[in-house]
């Protein structure tokens, strides 16, 4: 196996943990529209959906931080690194993942498992009338830092590539925001087939400037 395989391969976990736990939107939407009928109509609110819509999003927002880092989505301040040459990047990113990334993140997956335990020992519950058990929801604090770690370790190898070849290994593509612009232009009715494509152009403009810019100028 080679380096962009191991790459695509490590890439392809972070991918799929994150599709997969994505669905937490559906039943988080659900969840808050049934609340809301049972709430505003049936003038019967439930006690514990609050707690339930935060474990929820907690676990869609840390569960996602591995697939994010894999496409490259988090922030980063552009002035100096969109501007410098992929080698100067991958120096950059190769010193702040030692010395910040894998030491935050794993004193996160530690203190979490510790918290985990802790849960699972008293098998700790929500206050409020209706109590629910949170000790699985805290039992995703070691996990998503552990999913994170895997995936900042497989950036650093990408780091160490790109030092060693003058350039950045591609990414795994998944769907973009270009890719959903395209398909809803492509079938809208309310806009001329000239005028669709003019906008997709314009994206596509815009999206290969900011690609331009995350490559320091390479192709």
């Amino acid at each position: 196996m080679n380096s962009q395989e191991l790459l695509h391969t490590a890439d392809s976990i972070s991918t799929w943990v994150g599709k997969a736990f994505a669905w937490l939107i559906v039943a988080l939407m659900s969840v808050v529209v049934i609340e809301v009928f049972k709430r505003y109509v049936l003038n019967h609110p439930t006690a514990w959906v609050f707690d339930v819509c935060n474990m929820m999003y907690g676990t869609l927002f840390m569960m996602g931080g591995a697939y994010t880092l894999c496409q490259d989505g988090h922030v980063r301040g552009d002035f100096f690194y969109g501007s410098a040459k992929p080698r100067t990047q991958a120096w950059l990113d190769l010193v702040l993942f030692i010395v910040f990334f894998i030491p935050g993140v794993a004193a996160l997956t530690w203190a979490g498992w510790g918290y985990a335990s802790d849960a699972w020992a008293i098998k700790e519950q929500t206050f409020n009338a209706d109590p629910l058990p949170l000790y699985p929801f805290k039992s995703i604090i070691p996990l998503a830092g552990f999913t994170v770690l895997l995936q900042g370790v497989a950036e650093i190898f990408r780091c160490v590539v790109c030092i060693r070849t003058g350039e950045w290994t591609p990414r795994l593509k998944d769907a973009e925001e270009i890719d959903v612009v395209e398909q809803q232009l492509g079938a809208s009715t309310l806009v001329d087939r000239e005028a669709a494509l003019d906008a997709i152009a314009n994206v596509k403009n815009i999206e290969d400037a900011a690609q331009h810019r995350a490559t320091g100028g390479q192709a």
